[in-house]
């Protein structure tokens, strides 16, 4: 059983279908990667897959279970995680202030056991930082803990952004774009913390990029999505010669 299934996803606006009967199975343990021109729909099916669209028609299935319709939050309890093309953090917020807010999926306080700082409160406010900063140290960003988030250099609050997914202890991890705007050398960190995340954390991973050297370089599988359409499937290599991949995407890459 695959641990992600897309079923005849249809999503519209208003009388525009920005996802056309989408079929995808992501399998455990793989990197998939989405491609497509802008416009193709690869956000879009993101936002249906973790709730934030519900879809015209169709299911998502995570792990046996129909998860159509939940909401987000809901969707992130079941350890179905994504990031977003922006930074969203907490700018005036320290690094290792930012990492805390990841764990409240998973570490839920009571309201009076945070007024009086009971013992228990006073526990998981410790495991919480012990966690925080073994994730933050493993993405490298643990020497920049104290600093606010928005003196961080761009490729580094991309880092942050993918560490505070990662509090949430997912088990299928969706990244949107995670190299966007970013130099040669922050692609070059960036691409080599997604593939310990991968392969260290063993984590199942859907990525989402425009660029394709970053998309070829890391995923096992590629689907091509074209307004709406999954249009082919199958390892970079293949993808790479495709004819409808290249007039629809790769060839306006090409010199």
């Amino acid at each position: 059983m695959a641990l992600l299934e897309i079923r005849e996803i249809n999503k519209d606006f208003g009388g525009l279908r920005a996802i056309d009967h989408v079929n995808l199975e992501v399998q455990e343990g793989e990197i998939l990667g989405l491609i497509g021109p802008n416009g193709a729909g690869k956000t879009t099916l993101f936002n249906v897959i973790t709730g934030f669209y519900k879809p015209t028609t169709g299911r998502v299935v995570f792990k046996g279970e129909d998860i159509t319709g939940l909401k987000p939050n809901q969707v992130a309890e079941k350890r179905l995680v994504r990031t977003f093309q922006a930074t969203t953090l907490f700018k005036e917020n320290t690094v290792l202030e930012n990492m805390s807010l990841g764990f409240h999926l998973e570490q839920k306080m009571n309201f009076w056991e945070e007024l009086l700082r009971t013992s228990r409160q006073r526990r998981m406010q410790k495991e919480i930082q012990e966690q925080s900063l073994a994730i933050l140290n493993f993405m490298m960003l643990e020497p920049f803990k104290d600093q606010l988030a928005k003196n961080l250099p761009y490729g580094y609050q991309r880092a942050l952004g993918v560490s505070i997914a990662l509090a949430a202890n997912p088990q299928l991890l969706l990244l949107d774009e995670p190299v966007c705007g970013m130099n040669a050398e922050e692609t070059e960190l960036m691409m080599g913390h997604i593939r310990r995340v991968h392969e260290e954390k063993k984590i199942t991973i859907i990525i989402v990029e425009h660029d394709m050297r970053v998309a070829m370089g890391l995923s096992d599988r590629i689907a091509v999505l074209n307004y709406g359409r999954k249009i082919a499937e199958g390892p970079p290599a293949e993808i790479q010669e495709n004819k409808m991949v290249i007039e629809a995407y790769l060839g306006a890459e090409e010199d």
